[in-house]
This record gives C-alpha cells, sequence and structure tokens, in this order.
C-alpha cells in the first residue's frame, strides 16, 4: 500500500459510504495505519491509498509513543465552532509543502467504529485540524482545494519544486531544507 501523490485524480473523488461492522475494514484499518506511521503521518484517509471508502485513521498524540490510531468509518462533522484560524498544514499526499489553511478550531463529528458502532468524536487543536483534514480527503478536495486562491498559487510552485527536488510523503518542506520533523496534519 502506497500513498497516493497530488496530481491524482484518485484525490479528487468523492469516497463511497462503507458498510459500517464490514470484517474487511477493520484489515484496511490496519493498513493505513502501517502506512501513516511509516510515513510520519498523523492521519490518513483511505483515498489517499487509492481506496476511494469513507474511513480514516488518525493518531495526534504526538507525546505518546504507543500508537492509539482512532478509526473512522463515514464520518461526518456534525458541529464546528470557534472564530476560524489559518494554520500551516502538510499532507502526505503533497509532500515537501506546507499550505496555510483556514479552518474552525473545534469540531463534532459523528462515525462508526470497526465493530460498526455509533460514536461521536470532538477535537480541537491538532486533532481538530486533523479530522477536517481527513475528512476533506473523502469529499475530494486536498491542501490546494482548502487554502485560499492566493496561497493556492504559491502552494501549486512550491509543489512543483518540493517534487523536483525529489519530496517524498512524510516531508513537510523541501529536502533541500530537511530540518522540518514538526509533526503537522497530513
Amino acid at each position: 500500500m502506497k500513498i497516493v501523490l497530488s496530481p491524482d485524480p484518485t484525490l479528487r473523488q468523492v469516497a463511497e459510504p462503507c458498510t459500517p461492522g464490514d470484517p474487511a475494514l477493520k484489515k484496511l484499518a490496519t493498513k493505513m495505519a502501517k502506512v501513516m506511521y511509516k510515513n510520519d503521518g498523523v492521519g490518513l484517509a483511505a483515498p489517499q491509498v487509492g481506496v476511494l471508502k469513507r474511513i480514516i485513521v488518525v493518531d495526534c498524540d504526538i507525546e505518546n509513543d504507543e500508537p492509539t490510531p482512532i478509526t473512522l468509518v463515514n464520518p461526518q462533522i456534525v458541529e464546528s465552532s470557534g472564530e476560524p484560524e489559518k494554520e500551516n498544514e502538510g499532507c502526505l499526499s503533497c509532500p515537501g509543502i506546507s499550505v496555510p489553511v483556514t479552518r474552525p478550531p473545534f469540531v463534532k463529528v459523528g462515525y462508526y467504529d470497526l465493530d460498526g458502532n455509533e460514536c461521536t468524536i470532538e477535537g480541537d487543536g491538532l486533532l481538530g485540524r486533523c479530522l477536517q483534514h481527513e475528512i476533506d480527503h473523502l469529499d475530494g478536495r486536498t491542501l490546494f482545494e482548502s487554502c485560499d486562491p492566493l496561497d493556492r498559487i504559491q502552494a501549486l510552485r512550491d509543489y512543483d519544486a518540493a517534487l523536483a527536488a525529489g519530496a517524498k510523503p512524510g516531508q513537510t518542506s523541501s529536502p533541500i531544507a530537511e530540518t522540518d520533523k514538526m509533526p503537522q496534519v497530513r
């Protein structure tokens, strides 16, 4: 399982709903978590590995050495609040860059767990931003569609340069400036 890189058309498609409780989702979630950790990510949506299903894996507990992934099946934002904040985000599918994206600081998300139980999760800070970022992927939106038009122009230029310099998933700045191992939404 590999990370799909922009501009692959898979990233611009809307993912199909999953059947809650489908046993195949556990295997998919396990593989996705391995890919996410291998690439120093804190979130990963199925379209980012070429699977057009509405499932994401997140682990924003960057202080904990033990992996604690949370899998969300068919996640939907049911509430968002707070004054929107503009912060840089990285993305495993857009390596070598960080892009300023404006988002509300708090979200409440409804989803199903891997056993098919209805759940909710609330998040602010990194978790809130990560949930919004990964749900964007399920709706066919990348960083380039999530930022404002002027930032998009610069981000596309930076992305072309980063790819030309050999950027790999998990890098949030060009490989030329490989001093950026800060965790970011990816």
